[in-house]
Protein backbone atom coordinates (compact mmCIF):
# COMPACT_ATOMS: atom_id res chain seq x y z
CA UNK A 1 0.00 0.00 0.00
CA UNK A 2 2.74 2.53 1.16
CA UNK A 3 4.62 1.62 -2.44
CA UNK A 4 1.08 2.55 -3.88
CA UNK A 5 0.53 5.76 -2.48
CA UNK A 6 4.08 6.92 -3.42
CA UNK A 7 2.81 6.87 -6.92
CA UNK A 8 0.12 9.35 -6.25
CA UNK A 9 0.24 12.87 -7.45
CA UNK A 10 1.69 15.26 -5.31
CA UNK A 11 -1.72 16.57 -3.60
CA UNK A 12 -3.08 13.64 -3.01
CA UNK A 13 0.18 12.46 -1.55
CA UNK A 14 -0.13 15.71 0.78
CA UNK A 15 -3.91 14.89 1.59
CA UNK A 16 -2.65 11.55 2.98
CA UNK A 17 0.28 12.17 4.67
CA UNK A 18 -0.19 11.30 8.21
CA UNK A 19 -3.14 9.49 7.26
CA UNK A 20 -4.69 6.01 5.94
CA UNK A 21 -6.49 5.70 2.75
CA UNK A 22 -9.74 3.79 3.39
CA UNK A 23 -11.50 4.22 -0.27
CA UNK A 24 -11.24 4.89 -3.87
CA UNK A 25 -13.77 5.67 -5.77
CA UNK A 26 -13.61 4.50 -9.23
CA UNK A 27 -15.21 6.99 -11.69
CA UNK A 28 -15.91 7.35 -15.56
CA UNK A 29 -17.89 10.18 -16.88
CA UNK A 30 -21.53 9.28 -18.68
CA UNK A 31 -22.64 11.42 -21.93
CA UNK A 32 -24.26 14.60 -19.40
CA UNK A 33 -21.49 14.38 -17.04
CA UNK A 34 -22.23 12.70 -14.56
CA UNK A 35 -19.62 10.35 -12.14
CA UNK A 36 -20.46 6.63 -12.87
CA UNK A 37 -18.40 3.71 -11.23
CA UNK A 38 -17.60 1.94 -8.28
CA UNK A 39 -15.96 2.45 -4.63
CA UNK A 40 -13.61 0.01 -3.51
CA UNK A 41 -11.58 -0.33 -0.16
CA UNK A 42 -7.56 1.19 -0.95
CA UNK A 43 -6.28 -2.66 -0.35
CA UNK A 44 -8.31 -3.51 -3.62
CA UNK A 45 -7.75 -0.96 -5.76
CA UNK A 46 -3.82 -1.34 -4.53
CA UNK A 47 -3.71 -5.00 -6.08
CA UNK A 48 -6.18 -4.33 -9.21
CA UNK A 49 -5.01 -3.18 -13.00
CA UNK A 50 -8.97 -2.46 -14.08
CA UNK A 51 -12.77 -2.75 -13.41
CA UNK A 52 -15.98 -3.18 -15.07
CA UNK A 53 -18.77 -1.46 -15.80
CA UNK A 54 -21.65 -2.66 -18.46
CA UNK A 55 -21.41 -0.19 -22.01
CA UNK A 56 -25.28 0.64 -21.06
CA UNK A 57 -23.78 3.56 -19.02
CA UNK A 58 -23.45 5.35 -22.13
CA UNK A 59 -26.69 4.10 -23.39
CA UNK A 60 -28.39 6.23 -20.30
CA UNK A 61 -30.13 9.59 -20.48
CA UNK A 62 -30.24 12.39 -18.10
CA UNK A 63 -34.08 10.87 -17.00
CA UNK A 64 -32.39 7.59 -16.07
CA UNK A 65 -34.67 6.11 -19.28
CA UNK A 66 -32.41 4.15 -21.90
CA UNK A 67 -32.06 5.01 -25.61
CA UNK A 68 -32.02 2.41 -28.44
CA UNK A 69 -28.16 3.35 -29.29
CA UNK A 70 -26.96 -0.51 -28.45
CA UNK A 71 -26.28 -1.30 -31.95
CA UNK A 72 -27.40 -4.38 -34.19
CA UNK A 73 -26.28 -7.11 -31.57
CA UNK A 74 -28.97 -5.43 -29.55
CA UNK A 75 -29.22 -4.47 -25.65
CA UNK A 76 -26.59 -7.00 -24.25
CA UNK A 77 -24.92 -4.75 -21.81
CA UNK A 78 -21.01 -5.51 -22.21
CA UNK A 79 -18.74 -5.18 -19.67
CA UNK A 80 -16.02 -2.64 -20.87
CA UNK A 81 -12.70 -2.49 -19.07
CA UNK A 82 -12.06 0.88 -17.20
CA UNK A 83 -8.50 1.27 -16.28
CA UNK A 84 -7.49 4.01 -14.08
CA UNK A 85 -5.36 7.23 -15.07
CA UNK A 86 -3.29 7.14 -11.94
CA UNK A 87 -2.39 11.11 -12.85
CA UNK A 88 -6.21 12.32 -12.15
CA UNK A 89 -5.98 10.82 -8.40
CA UNK A 90 -7.79 13.42 -6.10
CA UNK A 91 -8.99 13.58 -3.10
CA UNK A 92 -12.45 13.69 -2.11
CA UNK A 93 -12.17 15.97 1.17
CA UNK A 94 -16.01 16.11 1.88
CA UNK A 95 -16.38 12.61 2.73
CA UNK A 96 -16.42 11.35 5.90
CA UNK A 97 -13.10 8.92 6.11
CA UNK A 98 -9.97 9.59 3.75
CA UNK A 99 -11.26 8.86 -0.27
CA UNK A 100 -9.83 9.75 -3.22
CA UNK A 101 -11.25 9.78 -6.62
CA UNK A 102 -9.65 8.42 -9.76
CA UNK A 103 -10.51 8.75 -13.19
CA UNK A 104 -10.77 5.93 -15.16
CA UNK A 105 -10.75 5.22 -19.46
CA UNK A 106 -12.87 3.04 -21.12
CA UNK A 107 -12.40 0.08 -23.44
CA UNK A 108 -13.67 -2.83 -24.94
CA UNK A 109 -12.36 -6.65 -24.73
CA UNK A 110 -10.21 -5.85 -27.39
CA UNK A 111 -8.17 -2.70 -25.53
CA UNK A 112 -10.06 -0.84 -28.44
CA UNK A 113 -11.16 2.89 -26.71
CA UNK A 114 -14.69 2.92 -26.39
CA UNK A 115 -15.68 5.68 -29.28
CA UNK A 116 -18.67 7.31 -27.08
CA UNK A 117 -16.88 7.45 -23.72
CA UNK A 118 -16.50 10.95 -23.13
CA UNK A 119 -12.88 11.54 -22.43
CA UNK A 120 -12.08 9.25 -25.53
CA UNK A 121 -13.93 11.63 -27.60
CA UNK A 122 -11.59 13.89 -26.18
CA UNK A 123 -8.70 12.32 -26.47
CA UNK A 124 -9.14 11.53 -30.16
CA UNK A 125 -9.68 15.09 -31.45
CA UNK A 126 -6.25 15.98 -29.30
CA UNK A 127 -4.54 13.29 -31.09
CA UNK A 128 -5.91 14.60 -34.67
CA UNK A 129 -4.00 18.47 -33.42
CA UNK A 130 -0.80 16.16 -32.77
CA UNK A 131 -0.87 14.73 -35.44
CA UNK A 132 -0.52 17.94 -37.08
CA UNK A 133 2.60 18.82 -34.80
CA UNK A 134 0.11 21.25 -32.78
CA UNK A 135 -0.72 21.73 -29.03
CA UNK A 136 -4.00 22.86 -28.12
CA UNK A 137 -4.30 24.65 -25.33
CA UNK A 138 -7.87 25.51 -23.68
CA UNK A 139 -8.71 27.70 -20.78
CA UNK A 140 -12.30 27.04 -19.06
CA UNK A 141 -14.75 29.90 -17.49
CA UNK A 142 -17.30 27.98 -15.14
CA UNK A 143 -20.20 29.74 -14.43
CA UNK A 144 -23.56 28.84 -12.08
CA UNK A 145 -25.66 29.94 -9.29
CA UNK A 146 -26.17 29.15 -5.71
CA UNK A 147 -29.60 28.65 -5.28
CA UNK A 148 -32.11 27.67 -1.88
CA UNK A 149 -33.06 24.43 -2.03
CA UNK A 150 -35.24 23.20 -4.01
CA UNK A 151 -36.70 19.62 -3.66
CA UNK A 152 -40.55 20.63 -5.61
CA UNK A 153 -39.99 20.55 -8.99
CA UNK A 154 -42.98 22.47 -9.51
CA UNK A 155 -41.77 25.42 -7.45
CA UNK A 156 -39.56 27.87 -9.24
CA UNK A 157 -35.54 28.70 -8.42
CA UNK A 158 -35.29 30.91 -6.04
CA UNK A 159 -31.80 32.23 -4.81
CA UNK A 160 -29.84 31.18 -1.73
CA UNK A 161 -30.30 33.61 1.36
CA UNK A 162 -26.72 35.09 1.58
CA UNK A 163 -25.02 35.91 5.20
CA UNK A 164 -26.73 39.22 5.89
CA UNK A 165 -30.11 37.25 6.12
CA UNK A 166 -31.22 38.53 2.55
CA UNK A 167 -31.45 36.65 -0.61
CA UNK A 168 -28.87 36.93 -3.20
CA UNK A 169 -29.44 40.38 -5.28
CA UNK A 170 -28.59 39.70 -9.23
CA UNK A 171 -27.63 42.68 -11.03
CA UNK A 172 -24.22 43.11 -8.81
CA UNK A 173 -21.54 41.95 -11.07
CA UNK A 174 -18.22 41.98 -10.04
CA UNK A 175 -19.06 43.23 -7.05
CA UNK A 176 -17.32 41.89 -3.79
CA UNK A 177 -19.90 42.88 -1.34
CA UNK A 178 -21.72 40.28 -3.22
CA UNK A 179 -19.29 37.39 -2.90
CA UNK A 180 -18.88 38.11 0.28
CA UNK A 181 -22.36 37.19 1.00
CA UNK A 182 -21.43 33.54 -0.07
CA UNK A 183 -18.14 33.81 1.72
CA UNK A 184 -18.69 30.52 3.65
CA UNK A 185 -19.41 28.33 0.65
CA UNK A 186 -16.62 30.10 -1.40
CA UNK A 187 -13.92 29.59 1.60
CA UNK A 188 -15.05 25.47 1.41
CA UNK A 189 -14.84 25.74 -2.52
CA UNK A 190 -11.11 26.88 -2.22
CA UNK A 191 -10.44 24.44 0.89
CA UNK A 192 -11.69 21.39 -1.50
CA UNK A 193 -9.97 22.78 -4.96
CA UNK A 194 -6.37 23.19 -2.96
CA UNK A 195 -7.03 19.62 -1.41
CA UNK A 196 -7.68 18.46 -4.89
CA UNK A 197 -4.73 20.22 -6.42
CA UNK A 198 -6.66 22.48 -8.65
CA UNK A 199 -5.39 26.15 -9.21
CA UNK A 200 -8.42 28.39 -9.55
CA UNK A 201 -7.28 31.50 -11.37
CA UNK A 202 -10.15 33.54 -9.98
CA UNK A 203 -13.54 34.10 -8.29
CA UNK A 204 -16.37 36.59 -9.37
CA UNK A 205 -20.04 37.77 -8.70
CA UNK A 206 -21.86 37.16 -12.25
CA UNK A 207 -24.62 38.95 -13.47
CA UNK A 208 -27.41 36.87 -11.92
CA UNK A 209 -28.92 36.64 -8.44
CA UNK A 210 -26.58 34.26 -6.34
CA UNK A 211 -24.38 33.64 -9.76
CA UNK A 212 -20.75 33.57 -9.24
CA UNK A 213 -18.07 32.21 -12.04
CA UNK A 214 -14.51 30.45 -11.53
CA UNK A 215 -11.62 30.88 -14.35
CA UNK A 216 -9.29 28.04 -14.44
CA UNK A 217 -5.66 28.61 -15.82
CA UNK A 218 -4.75 27.48 -19.27
CA UNK A 219 -3.72 24.32 -19.75
CA UNK A 220 -4.15 20.66 -21.69
CA UNK A 221 -7.34 19.84 -22.54
CA UNK A 222 -8.24 16.54 -21.26
CA UNK A 223 -6.64 17.56 -17.58
CA UNK A 224 -8.78 21.17 -17.87
CA UNK A 225 -11.98 18.53 -18.55
CA UNK A 226 -11.35 16.17 -15.92
CA UNK A 227 -10.65 19.50 -13.53
CA UNK A 228 -14.05 20.75 -14.87
CA UNK A 229 -15.62 17.51 -14.03
CA UNK A 230 -14.52 17.12 -10.79
CA UNK A 231 -15.13 20.70 -9.99
CA UNK A 232 -18.62 20.46 -10.70
CA UNK A 233 -18.86 17.67 -7.79
CA UNK A 234 -16.75 19.87 -5.44
CA UNK A 235 -18.95 22.60 -5.82
CA UNK A 236 -22.14 20.77 -5.32
CA UNK A 237 -20.60 19.25 -2.20
CA UNK A 238 -19.61 22.69 -0.76
CA UNK A 239 -23.10 24.20 -1.21
CA UNK A 240 -24.61 21.24 0.13
CA UNK A 241 -22.50 21.86 3.53
CA UNK A 242 -24.28 25.39 3.90
CA UNK A 243 -27.89 24.81 3.17
CA UNK A 244 -28.38 25.68 -0.49
CA UNK A 245 -28.03 24.19 -3.65
CA UNK A 246 -25.05 24.64 -7.09
CA UNK A 247 -26.79 24.69 -10.00
CA UNK A 248 -24.87 24.28 -13.22
CA UNK A 249 -28.12 24.22 -15.52
CA UNK A 250 -28.20 26.53 -18.31
CA UNK A 251 -30.67 29.13 -16.96
CA UNK A 252 -32.35 27.94 -13.80
CA UNK A 253 -34.12 31.41 -13.16
CA UNK A 254 -36.59 33.50 -15.34
CA UNK A 255 -35.25 36.60 -16.27
CA UNK A 256 -31.78 36.29 -14.71
CA UNK A 257 -29.04 35.47 -16.92
CA UNK A 258 -28.11 32.39 -18.11
CA UNK A 259 -24.61 29.99 -16.96
CA UNK A 260 -21.74 29.14 -19.76
CA UNK A 261 -18.90 27.58 -19.62
CA UNK A 262 -16.53 30.10 -21.84
CA UNK A 263 -13.75 28.23 -23.40
CA UNK A 264 -10.32 30.15 -24.56
CA UNK A 265 -8.52 28.14 -27.18
CA UNK A 266 -4.99 28.90 -28.55
CA UNK A 267 -2.73 26.52 -31.03
CA UNK A 268 0.76 26.02 -30.19
CA UNK A 269 3.22 25.07 -32.73
CA UNK A 270 4.91 21.29 -31.20
CA UNK A 271 8.31 22.26 -32.86
CA UNK A 272 8.69 26.19 -32.29
CA UNK A 273 6.88 26.60 -29.05
CA UNK A 274 4.95 29.37 -30.62
CA UNK A 275 1.57 30.29 -30.89
CA UNK A 276 -0.03 29.58 -33.77
CA UNK A 277 -2.27 32.40 -33.79
CA UNK A 278 0.86 35.33 -33.75
CA UNK A 279 3.71 36.21 -36.40
CA UNK A 280 6.99 36.48 -35.98
CA UNK A 281 6.35 40.32 -36.22
CA UNK A 282 3.25 39.82 -33.81
CA UNK A 283 0.47 40.07 -36.38
CA UNK A 284 -2.39 37.57 -36.63
CA UNK A 285 -1.74 34.78 -38.53
CA UNK A 286 -3.82 32.54 -41.58
CA UNK A 287 -4.39 30.05 -38.85
CA UNK A 288 -5.88 32.44 -36.37
CA UNK A 289 -8.56 33.72 -38.96
CA UNK A 290 -8.90 29.77 -39.84
CA UNK A 291 -9.55 28.67 -36.55
CA UNK A 292 -12.68 31.86 -36.28
CA UNK A 293 -13.68 30.75 -39.81
CA UNK A 294 -14.31 26.65 -38.59
CA UNK A 295 -15.98 27.73 -35.31
CA UNK A 296 -18.31 30.07 -37.59
CA UNK A 297 -18.54 27.27 -40.14
CA UNK A 298 -19.01 23.99 -38.01
CA UNK A 299 -20.17 25.58 -34.50
CA UNK A 300 -24.00 25.75 -35.50
CA UNK A 301 -23.73 21.60 -36.23
CA UNK A 302 -21.81 21.57 -32.67
CA UNK A 303 -24.59 23.32 -30.90
CA UNK A 304 -26.46 19.97 -30.02
CA UNK A 305 -23.03 19.15 -28.03
CA UNK A 306 -22.26 22.57 -26.46
CA UNK A 307 -26.27 23.48 -25.54
CA UNK A 308 -27.41 19.57 -24.57
CA UNK A 309 -31.06 19.73 -23.06
CA UNK A 310 -33.89 22.11 -23.71
CA UNK A 311 -33.28 24.13 -21.37
CA UNK A 312 -29.82 25.30 -22.52
CA UNK A 313 -32.01 27.34 -25.53
CA UNK A 314 -33.38 29.71 -22.99
CA UNK A 315 -29.87 30.82 -22.58
CA UNK A 316 -29.48 32.35 -26.04
CA UNK A 317 -31.43 35.45 -25.33
CA UNK A 318 -30.80 38.78 -27.28
CA UNK A 319 -29.53 40.76 -24.05
CA UNK A 320 -29.04 38.82 -21.25
CA UNK A 321 -25.32 37.83 -21.59
CA UNK A 322 -25.11 35.46 -24.25
CA UNK A 323 -24.32 35.07 -27.59
CA UNK A 324 -27.44 34.78 -30.52
CA UNK A 325 -24.86 34.81 -33.33
CA UNK A 326 -21.78 33.57 -34.66
CA UNK A 327 -20.44 36.79 -35.07
CA UNK A 328 -16.57 37.55 -34.16
CA UNK A 329 -15.02 40.77 -32.25
CA UNK A 330 -12.53 42.31 -31.02
CA UNK A 331 -12.79 42.54 -27.21
CA UNK A 332 -16.51 42.32 -27.26
CA UNK A 333 -18.81 40.44 -25.13
CA UNK A 334 -21.67 40.66 -27.38
CA UNK A 335 -20.56 38.16 -30.14
CA UNK A 336 -20.50 34.63 -30.04
CA UNK A 337 -16.62 34.30 -30.47
CA UNK A 338 -13.95 37.08 -28.53
CA UNK A 339 -10.72 37.82 -28.96
CA UNK A 340 -9.68 38.80 -25.73
CA UNK A 341 -7.24 41.69 -24.85
CA UNK A 342 -3.47 40.03 -24.87
CA UNK A 343 -0.20 39.68 -25.83
CA UNK A 344 0.79 38.24 -29.47
CA UNK A 345 2.43 35.19 -27.34
CA UNK A 346 -1.36 34.60 -25.24
CA UNK A 347 -3.17 35.55 -28.57
CA UNK A 348 -6.21 32.98 -28.31
CA UNK A 349 -10.25 32.59 -29.10
CA UNK A 350 -13.05 33.07 -27.13
CA UNK A 351 -16.10 30.78 -28.00
CA UNK A 352 -18.86 31.67 -25.25
CA UNK A 353 -21.76 29.21 -26.94
CA UNK A 354 -21.64 26.57 -24.66
CA UNK A 355 -23.79 26.07 -21.64
CA UNK A 356 -21.91 24.68 -18.27
CA UNK A 357 -24.74 22.59 -18.38
CA UNK A 358 -22.49 20.56 -20.96
CA UNK A 359 -20.43 17.63 -20.23
CA UNK A 360 -17.05 19.46 -19.97
CA UNK A 361 -15.40 16.80 -22.37
CA UNK A 362 -17.72 16.69 -24.97
CA UNK A 363 -18.13 20.64 -24.68
CA UNK A 364 -14.23 21.46 -24.92
CA UNK A 365 -13.90 18.55 -27.71
CA UNK A 366 -16.31 19.58 -30.08
CA UNK A 367 -15.30 23.75 -29.64
CA UNK A 368 -11.58 22.11 -30.46
CA UNK A 369 -13.31 19.77 -33.52
CA UNK A 370 -14.90 23.02 -35.16
CA UNK A 371 -11.51 24.81 -34.98
CA UNK A 372 -9.98 22.34 -36.59
CA UNK A 373 -11.58 21.73 -39.26
CA UNK A 374 -11.14 25.34 -40.09
CA UNK A 375 -7.63 25.00 -39.55
CA UNK A 376 -8.01 22.09 -41.96
CA UNK A 377 -10.20 23.38 -44.44
CA UNK A 378 -8.63 26.68 -44.38
CA UNK A 379 -11.75 28.20 -43.61
CA UNK A 380 -11.27 31.83 -43.77
CA UNK A 381 -13.12 34.05 -41.01
CA UNK A 382 -15.59 36.42 -42.20
CA UNK A 383 -15.19 40.29 -40.92
CA UNK A 384 -15.12 41.32 -37.52
CA UNK A 385 -17.88 42.25 -36.30
CA UNK A 386 -18.09 45.85 -35.15
CA UNK A 387 -21.00 47.40 -31.94
CA UNK A 388 -23.87 45.61 -30.38
CA UNK A 389 -24.27 42.36 -31.87
CA UNK A 390 -27.25 41.70 -30.05
CA UNK A 391 -28.67 43.93 -33.17
CA UNK A 392 -27.60 41.50 -35.97
CA UNK A 393 -29.23 38.77 -36.98
CA UNK A 394 -30.39 35.14 -34.86
CA UNK A 395 -27.96 32.79 -36.49
CA UNK A 396 -28.25 29.80 -33.57
CA UNK A 397 -31.01 26.71 -33.58
CA UNK A 398 -33.74 28.00 -30.97
CA UNK A 399 -34.79 24.56 -30.11
CA UNK A 400 -33.14 21.35 -29.09
CA UNK A 401 -34.50 19.71 -32.07
CA UNK A 402 -33.17 21.88 -34.86
CA UNK A 403 -29.58 21.51 -32.81
CA UNK A 404 -30.01 17.93 -32.94
CA UNK A 405 -31.02 18.49 -36.94
CA UNK A 406 -27.89 19.76 -37.62
CA UNK A 407 -25.63 17.95 -35.66
CA UNK A 408 -27.23 14.31 -37.33
CA UNK A 409 -26.34 15.95 -40.89
CA UNK A 410 -22.21 17.22 -40.05
CA UNK A 411 -20.54 14.71 -42.01
CA UNK A 412 -17.34 15.87 -41.05
CA UNK A 413 -17.82 16.65 -37.28
CA UNK A 414 -18.70 13.06 -37.24
CA UNK A 415 -15.43 12.04 -38.51
CA UNK A 416 -12.95 14.19 -36.13
CA UNK A 417 -15.68 13.21 -33.08
CA UNK A 418 -16.22 9.32 -33.80
CA UNK A 419 -18.98 8.11 -35.89
CA UNK A 420 -20.15 5.81 -33.13
CA UNK A 421 -20.24 8.33 -30.77
CA UNK A 422 -22.70 11.00 -33.14
CA UNK A 423 -24.71 8.03 -33.67
CA UNK A 424 -24.84 7.12 -29.92
CA UNK A 425 -24.83 11.03 -28.66
CA UNK A 426 -28.03 11.36 -31.23
CA UNK A 427 -29.79 8.48 -30.08
CA UNK A 428 -29.85 9.95 -26.28
CA UNK A 429 -30.75 13.25 -27.17
CA UNK A 430 -33.40 12.45 -29.21
CA UNK A 431 -35.00 9.86 -26.75
CA UNK A 432 -34.47 12.96 -24.43
CA UNK A 433 -36.25 15.16 -26.65
CA UNK A 434 -39.14 12.95 -26.93
CA UNK A 435 -39.69 12.85 -23.53
CA UNK A 436 -39.60 15.84 -23.14
CA UNK A 437 -42.66 16.81 -25.96
CA UNK A 438 -45.02 14.43 -23.54
CA UNK A 439 -44.95 17.33 -20.76
CA UNK A 440 -47.31 19.51 -20.39
CA UNK A 441 -46.12 22.88 -19.10
CA UNK A 442 -47.74 25.08 -15.93
CA UNK A 443 -47.82 28.06 -19.20
CA UNK A 444 -49.76 25.65 -21.51
CA UNK A 445 -52.04 24.85 -18.57
CA UNK A 446 -52.39 28.81 -17.16
CA UNK A 447 -53.12 29.80 -21.13
CA UNK A 448 -54.29 27.44 -23.10
CA UNK A 449 -56.65 25.61 -21.01
CA UNK A 450 -59.73 27.40 -20.93
CA UNK A 451 -58.71 29.87 -23.74
CA UNK A 452 -58.34 27.93 -26.99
Amino acid sequence: MSDFIKTLPEAAQTYLEGRRLDEVECIVSDLPGIARGKAVPASKFAKQDYFHLPDSIFYQTITGDWGEAAGEEGFLERDMILRPDMSTASAAPWTGDWTLQVIHDAFDRKGAPIPFAPRNVLKRVVDLYHKQGWEPVVAPEMEFFLVAKNTDPAKKIEPMMGRSGRPAAARQAYSMTAVDEFGPVIDDIYDFAEAQGFEIDGITQEGGAGQLEINLRHGDPVKLADEVFFFKRLIREAALRHDCFATFMAKPIADEPGSAMHIHHSVIDMETGENLFSGPHGGETDAFFHFIGGLQTHLPSAIAVLAPYVNSYRRYVRDHAAPINLAWGRDNRTTGIRIPISDPEARRVENRLAGMDCNPYLGIAASLACGYLGLMEEKRAGPSFKGDAYEDETELPRVMGDALDLFEGAEALHQVMHPDFARVYSIIKRTEYEEFLQVISPWEREHLLLNV
